[in-house]
């Protein structure tokens, strides 16, 4: 038991309350003390944990069977009832509240821990190049790192807010990210919302308007969640564009696709 306020807060006070019954009962009649003895061990399990709830359960008994020994007006036997059936209670008060107390503790520690780790995981992914997005299993952004934000001019408070899927691709369409005709940004936006809901991990080039090329790629998660990423790949892709590419980049549109339009509709 470390030594501190805390730790001999309740042994103390444990100790006050039977020395001031024992010398109040001389002169003025009292009711016995057993109750808020098991109160103070409560309170000093609370505050301190096992070691202190336990020490003053032992004061609390020998204070209680000091104070029924004075007490005129107690028999014997009676005396001897209460004695024990105060022991039971307050070391049982102790055990429960000690153990309470290193559960809850052990429990905030792991949950600072997990903090922690998810701070510095935080930290670590704002400091790569890849844009990552992480969804829950609703589609909304539980996390969007630094990298993502910058290729898609993406306000902190926004980002912050947790907004869903559609409204990232919805402000990509409205800031004009993507290098695409305007009449077949619906169709685009359409293809993402479906492979993320699918959970297609086919790799996806996307085109920036500012001229950057992304490797889009969705992940399922165990929890039903998505991880998407966006791999930077502008030096892979753009040294090797041609005019034929035009026509890959529309057949991964299909502007024929009306299913795609009403999955859209359905995520609106």
């Amino acid at each position: 038991m470390r030594f501190g306020w805390r730790a001999i807060s309740g042994p103390v006070l444990t100790a006050a309350i039977a020395l001031l019954a024992i010398l109040l009962d001389r002169t003025i009649p009292l009711p016995s003390p057993a109750p808020v003895f098991v109160c103070v061990v409560a309170l000093a399990g609370a505050l301190s944990g096992f070691a202190s709830a336990m020490t003053s359960a032992a004061l609390a008994v020998i204070g209680a069977a000091l104070f029924c020994l004075g007490h005129r007006a107690m028999s014997l036997h009676a005396a001897a009832d209460l004695v024990g059936l105060l022991a039971v209670t307050a070391f049982g008060t102790a055990g429960i509240t000690g153990l309470m107390r290193e559960r809850l503790l052990a429990t905030f520690a792991a949950e600072r821990q997990s903090h922690a780790t998810a701070a510095r995981l935080s930290a670590a992914l704002d400091q790569v190049d890849i844009g990552i997005v992480l969804l829950d299993a609703e589609t909304r952004a539980e996390f969007i790192n630094r990298a993502f934000r910058d290729y898609f001019a993406l306000p902190d408070e926004i980002a912050d807010g947790k907004p869903p899927f559609i409204a990232l691709m919805y402000h990509g369409r409205d800031t004009g990210a993507f290098e695409l005709p305007e009449d077949e940004l619906s169709t685009f936006i359409a293809q993402r919302m479906e492979m993320v809901r699918v959970g297609d991990a086919t790799p996806i080039n996307i085109k920036l308007r500012n001229g950057e090329v992304l490797r889009f790629v969705c992940n399922v998660l165990p929890d039903g969640g998505r991880m998407l990423s966006y791999t930077p790949v502008t030096d892979l892709v753009r040294h090797t564009d041609a005019p034929g590419r035009a026509d890959y980049y529309r057949s991964l549109r299909d502007p024929a696709n009306r299913k795609l339009i009403r999955y859209l509709r359905v995520a609106e």
